[in-house]
């Protein structure tokens, strides 16, 4: 009895959602937003406030002017992620972004774990924008407001609480919590002025470093350095030269820069959660992911640039660069501008952070992972409006008392887990077969790969003929087309994979200096590690893939897919244990917060054509 309890609380963790739309069920969304609604969404969440000041804190302490390398590194890292999250959103178009894209591909816990952090992720962004624009305006009003608040408003919680409390943080939550109530058309429109203004300003910056710079900031020697030291009343201010010129860093340098970078491209999987509200959501969807990375790529190239440009790189003021870098080269009212394209980015940011926070969390609830209330649609406005309030208020309650630089490396992590998450779903599912099929296509295929195998010669034993009859099948495969061992040979390979990957990743972030020591064990293991994950690889490769024509599909399968899975966990191994261990009792909480919910699943959730749909 025990054990079939257990047997069925694993098949309702690992269960499965049909790739096509719930039965019976039309979605209650507006679908207002066109292709620019969404590209706009994508840049203003994805083009902060962080152009205005990363540029800086990377080009002076980390890469030189090579920053425009790192951010094609990064931007080619982000490309991958941003490749499966636009095949997903051509192919299952719905909200939820990576927590749907899970759920139809990995299972129910698995699901949840995604949507689960994705929440985390939104609120802290959200939270932390919110004080960064606070904090933007504080310093247009020459820290008046701080000052007021501090006097009247302190807070004696040091490493807990903030130093006071934010009303303007709090206000500007709650106003955009209003604003995304009131309808997606009204909340997109708002972020296409917002992200307009952002584009502008960051076109007259790029300009004006092109105009106002020297190509000799890219080619700088010692000689300008002793030169700036004895011109510079405050020698500590200067940065390291490094070995000068284009690269003073070296190839370290634009590695650990652009592992920096990286987290400058996190935002564009907002757009995919508006599947249910977007007009053409397999063709926009997958369109303004695509377009939204390349304009935040172009952002970001041009800026660095000219930053290099106007000033050297070991001058620049990582806290103000390119308020700095006007002042440098005798434009000192553009600082304005700069500070209003900054109030801009900080706007459009956070409606882009908040957008798709409501989106996860109705997703959950209409499947029955969190309460039900939190589904409830505005029948005029068309919105989720009980996970609107609940979020905004909980996001704005956040901004209002705490301190969140010390959780914006756990909003990290959620996120790294959810494009991880969503690129091994499009490995798998590619592999996979129609979920379609009738109960008698199903039964031929099993038959048909049942079939004996024909028999081994009598001169080679039992043990060494099943090895290569089982190594041979799975390099070639019969079929031209997925079947069901097609799809489970790739996914246990996929989840092999997996595995390999976090063990080289960890090896690699934790104790890189005993393979560059040339530590045997370390090298041997990593070398092991290599051809087990080239073995697997082939193996996933010779299956046949799903030849059901899309919007949008990932090229160089399962290549790509995996380079991503490896970028990604690898940022994530740099991350803290105190962070990890934040993010261990974020996960207990929401395992004690599931349990709660009342167990009341849709059985057309989980039936398709009469057919349980199984792991």
């Amino acid at each position: 009895m025990l054990c079939q309890h257990v047997c069925q609380f694993g098949q309702k963790l690992l269960r499965r959602r049909p790739l096509g739309p719930k039965q019976g069920a039309e979605s209650h969304l507006a679908r207002c937003l066109n292709t620019l609604d969404l590209v706009a969404l994508g840049v203003g969440s994805t083009l902060g406030a962080g152009v205005y000041i990363l540029a800086g804190e990377v080009a002076k302490d980390k890469a030189g002017p090579a920053i425009i390398i790192c951010f094609l590194v990064a931007a080619l890292s982000s490309v991958l992620s941003g490749l499966c999250y636009a095949e997903f959103g051509a192919r299952v178009p719905g909200s939820g972004s990576a927590y749907l894209y899970s759920y139809v591909t990995v299972g129910q816990l698995c699901a949840f774990i995604t949507g689960w952090n994705l929440i985390l992720s939104y609120v802290i962004g959200a939270a932390s924008v919110a004080r960064a624009w606070s904090s933007a305006f504080d310093d247009l009003t020459g820290n008046q407001v701080s000052r007021v608040l501090q006097g009247s408003f302190s807070l004696q919680a040091p490493h807990v609480l903030a130093t006071h409390l934010d009303f303007f943080a709090l206000g500007l939550v709650l106003l955009l919590t209003g604003l995304l109530v009131l309808g997606a058309s009204e909340s997109a429109l708002v972020t296409k002025i917002f992200t307009g203004v952002n584009v502008l300003v960051l076109s007259f910056i790029i300009l004006s470093g092109f105009i106002k710079g020297d190509l000799h900031h890219w080619q700088l020697t010692e000689e300008d350095y002793k030169l700036a030291m004895s011109a510079s009343n405050d020698t500590s201010s200067l940065g390291p030269l490094g070995s000068g010129g284009f690269m003073p860093f070296g190839f370290e340098g634009i590695l650990h820069g652009a592992a920096t970078c990286f987290y400058a491209f996190i935002g564009f999987d907002c757009i995919a959660t508006t599947g249910e509200e977007a007009r053409d959501p397999q063709r926009s969807i997958p369109l303004s992911i695509i377009i939204s990375l390349f304009i935040c790529f172009l952002a970001y190239f041009g800026v660095s640039a000219a930053l290099t440009l106007m000033m050297p790189y070991y001058q620049i003021h990582p806290g103000s660069p390119l308020p700095q870098a006007f002042l440098y080269v005798g434009w000192a009212p553009a600082r304005y501008t700069v500070a209003a394209g900054t109030l801009c980015a900080l706007s459009s940011s956070l409606l882009g952070t908040m957008f798709p926070m409501p989106r996860v969390i109705y997703a959950m609830a209409d499947d029955g992972l969190l309460f039900r209330g939190l589904a409830r649609i505005h029948p005029c406005t068309h919105t989720p409006m009980m996970a609107t309030i609940v979020s905004g208020t909980f996001a704005a309650f956040m901004a209002f008392l705490f301190e969140l630089s010390d959780l914006v490396d756990l909003m990290s992590i959620g996120t790294l887990l959810a494009y991880s998450l969503v690129v091994f779903s499009v490995l798998v599912l590619r592999y996979q077969p129609d979920q379609n099929l009738s109960k008698n296509e199903k039964t031929e295929m099993e038959i048909i790969e049942r079939k004996p195998a024909p028999q081994a010669s009598s001169l080679k034993s039992v043990p060494e003929a099943g090895t290569v009859q089982a190594l041979w099948s799975l390099c070639n495969p019969v079929n031209t087309t997925p079947t069901l061992k097609s799809g489970h040979i790739a996914y246990g390979c996929a989840l092999l994979l997996a595995l390999l990957l976090t063990i080289l990743c960890l090896i690699l972030a934790q104790w890189p200096s005993h393979l560059f020591s040339g530590d045997p064990v370390y090298i041997t293991g990593c070398v092991l590690l290599l051809l087990l994950i080239i073995g697997l690889t082939f193996i996933i490769w010779r299956q046949p893939q799903n030849p059901t024509p899309f919007h949008f599909k990932v090229p160089a399968l399962p290549v790509l897919p995996l380079v991503s899975i490896f970028t990604n966990v690898y940022l994530m191994m740099q991350m803290t244990s105190g962070t990890w261990a934040r993010f261990g009792v974020w996960m207990v909480i929401g395992k004690t917060g599931v349990e709660t919910v009342p167990a009341r699943f849709s059985s057309n959730l989980y039936i398709q054509h009469g057919t349980q749909i199984q792991p």
